[in-house]
């Protein structure tokens, strides 16, 4: 069931020619696209569904930079820097609150990980704190649990996904930008090697480049094209409640959940590691460049035979211009939530704070979280095929460093100097035979 989610207002009209085609209208895309439009490149953003539908709209809200892995920290501290100044540039409600994170946990292993990141982070100018088990019985009031310790990142905050990237989009808009929503690109162009344009369901749009950041659909329609994209989905869980009494104004990550204070004064649920995979043709195909990642995450996961085996963004469905695309038979991936990790989510939460007993779910959902082998996005541009950029494969952290990925992706579009170093998400790692090694922290 979808979660809630501002609807907005698009265009209807497909323009006959832009600078830059975006496909797919999440945090990435649309972020990106309020990046171009605001330096002047005319866009055009083209959504299969509605503005946020999927992914952007389905994860916890947590905008941190704790314990992202070294080579995301200065994606994410771009990210948080447009964060804690987004409300103002869009001119609208996007739930930002810098009301720093908590990690807490009764794992000795935990916190010896956590130390070892917050030396490194230190060196990116990131603020962190370790935390004994009494420090974090005080900025845990109420909490029921006696932690070993844990860590604090007064900086990050939270945002609210229903509101966050529909406000970006019409922040866009206003800057220039055009939206057009249930719409599918079928195709890309190509004239002489070079990006020149894609086919819609409702007509050609020419372009002199095509992001392609369409969440756990990307790789669908770049293997279409020939080009080779890593990207393995898992179907998590979340819910939020009704409004309780507050606990914490922040996010807190246990071992057993995670929780996250809504606006509406209830909270955003999650069970962290916790998913189903889902057995598809394609996951078969790339099962050993995830080997080393799902012996790492095997122990959280179940399996199914689900929809996507036939036809879902792993399904190795192909297509033409002129025909019916996968993109159109499915607008929303919008997969049932699985009820044991919704009741499991819920006893834990009332174990842990005895305050919140009786509290009831308001709504569940699930999601499909794209993730590539290292769990670092690519946000890049395609060497072999000049004109196309990818951003996609954010591997559960899209939401959180989505406005500093669309800067970097228009920075690169562009030609721009980059915000950040571009390296760590080159697209050629997928390609050239580098060892993507063991995933980085979640």
């Amino acid at each position: 069931m979808t979660p809630p989610l501002r609807r907005i207002a698009t265009s209807t009209e497909i323009p006959r020619a832009v600078d830059v085609v975006v496909v797919g209208g999440g945090m990435a895309g649309i972020s990106a696209a309020f990046s171009l439009a605001r330096r002047g490149t005319s866009v055009v953003v083209v959504e299969k569904g509605i503005v946020s539908g999927e992914q952007s709209c389905r994860n916890w809200g947590w905008c941190r930079q704790q314990n992202r892995d070294p080579r995301e920290l200065p994606l994410s501290r771009l990210a948080l820097d447009i964060w804690r100044d987004i409300n103002r540039q869009t001119g609208a409600e996007t739930g930002f609150r810098q009301t720093g994170l908590v990690y807490a946990s009764a794992n000795a292993a935990d916190i010896a990980t956590w130390e070892k990141w917050g030396k490194i982070a230190k060196d990116f100018g990131v603020e962190t704190k370790m935390l004994t088990g009494s420090e974090v019985e005080t900025h845990l009031p109420g909490n029921s649990r006696r932690w070993v310790g844990g860590v604090h990142s007064p900086r990050d905050g939270r945002a609210e996904p229903e509101l966050a990237v529909a406000a970006l989009a019409q922040a866009a808009m206003e800057a220039g930008a055009t939206i057009i929503q249930n719409c599918a690109v079928r195709t890309l162009e190509t004239s002489a090697g070079r990006i020149s344009g894609v086919v819609t369901e409702r007509g050609p749009i020419a372009c002199q480049a095509v992001l392609v950041a369409g969440g756990a659909w990307s790789g669908m329609l770049l293997r279409h094209h020939g080009i080779r994209f890593l990207q393995a989905s898992v179907k998590s869980t979340s819910f939020y409640t009704e409004a309780a009494q507050a606990v914490t104004d922040g996010g807190i990550a246990m071992q057993d959940v995670t929780m996250r204070r809504r606006l509406d004064g209830g909270y955003t649920v999650g069970l962290s590691g916790q998913g189903q995979l889902q057995i598809t043709p394609w996951g078969i195909l790339q099962a050993k460049a995830f080997w080393k990642t799902f012996q790492i995450r095997r122990k959280g996961l179940t399996y199914a035979l689900g929809r996507q085996f036939l036809d879902g963004p792993e399904s190795l469905t192909r297509w033409r211009a002129d025909r019916i695309s996968p993109f159109e038979r499915i607008r929303t991936l919008d997969p049932s939530p699985d009820p044991h990790l919704v009741a499991r989510g819920l006893r834990k939460l009332q174990e842990i704070y005895p305050a919140l007993q009786g509290i009831k779910v308001a709504q569940s959902w699930g999601g499909m979280v794209d993730s590539t082998p290292d769990a670092i996005p690519v946000i890049s541009s395609v060497r072999a095929r000049p004109g196309l950029f990818i951003a996609s494969g954010f591997s559960g952290h899209g939401f959180g460093i989505g406005p500093g990925a669309g800067q970097l992706v228009a920075d690169l579009i562009r030609g721009d100097r980059p915000s950040v170093d571009p390296t760590p998400f080159r697209y050629e790692r997928m390609i050239d035979g580098t060892d993507l090694g063991k995933p980085g922290m979640l």
